[in-house]
């Protein structure tokens, strides 16, 4: 099957790599112009890997017209409504509307949640639950004015269960649950479905870094990838330690197409079977 979300456009967050440049690459085969919207900048509390740079999103528009379809990058911060309210109506101006949003930006830091300092919990309640917040509400209007679309969050595991030294993520990621059901709710009869995914670790810069192996190695005082491997092949039902940016990608697809026109209000896990651990 070919064409899923053919002429249609997707506004993508966090889009510079890892998932978000997967999700665009994934869209783009399948027929649809995208909107790439990066921060392309450090954050004072993320010390643990390095943030996107302007030259990582210039790859992801690279990766998108090498696939035939368009691509207008901005660079916005989802801390910023005014940012994003900028870059969906440059993107919908230039591509001809929106109709597919992925709010997928986010960051990762590590602390147990008596250890957490006021700046960590803040930055990350404003990047993963506000930015989310706001990607939605500077895009609607062009979803409205498409006569419907299709909202997707990336939220995670931490959105279903508790998990130890990240309680501002869990926290975050809770919250766009309720972000989403609220919204799959008010959104419905102006056929605008909301839902969420739900993934595992993903093999992407932020967990392929000395604070998540970490984590999945407590107590070593210089964790690696090597001796992480068992902690986080625990967290999984499966017997892989994460998963990779195209299986998100995928259920991303399947719920931006028209293959998932009644579904709406969903948490679509993606974690080989982490959450019935």
């Amino acid at each position: 099957m070919t064409g899923r979300v053919e002429g249609k456009v997707a506004l993508i967050t966090g889009a510079a790599r890892g998932q978000g440049r997967c999700h665009a690459v994934r869209l783009a085969e399948e027929g649809a112009d995208v909107v790439l919207v990066d921060a392309c900048a450090p954050l004072s509390t993320v010390d643990m890997y390095p943030l996107a740079t302007p030259e990582d999103l210039d790859e992801t528009v690279a990766a998108v017209e090498k696939t035939g379809r368009r691509a207008v990058a901005r660079i916005a911060d989802v801390r910023s409504v005014e940012d994003l309210k900028a870059a969906a109506d440059d993107g919908a101006a230039e591509l001809g509307g929106i109709d597919i949003v992925v709010a997928n930006a986010g960051i990762a830091t590590y602390g147990m949640s008596w250890e957490l300092t006021e700046e960590m919990w803040q930055q990350m309640l404003d990047v993963n639950l506000t930015g989310v917040w706001h990607t939605a509400t500077a895009t609607l209007p062009h979803l409205r004015a498409r006569g419907g679309g299709s909202m997707i969050f990336t939220s995670s595991i931490g959105g279903l269960k508790g998990i130890m030294q990240v309680a501002h993520y869990v926290a975050a990621k809770h919250g766009i649950v309720g972000l989403m059901r609220t919204m799959a709710n008010e959104l419905a009869h102006e056929r605008i479905r909301v839902n969420t995914v739900h993934p595992t670790n993903v093999d992407t810069h932020m967990i392929q870094n000395p604070g998540t192996w970490g984590m999945f190695a407590p107590g070593d005082p210089e964790p690696t990838q090597e001796k992480a491997m068992a902690g986080f092949t625990s967290l999984n039902a499966m017997d892989v330690p994460w998963v990779e940016p195209i299986d998100i990608a995928n259920a991303v697809l399947f719920l931006a197409s028209d293959e998932a026109r009644y579904i709406t209000g969903v948490t679509l896990p993606v974690d080989a079977g982490a959450n019935i651990r």
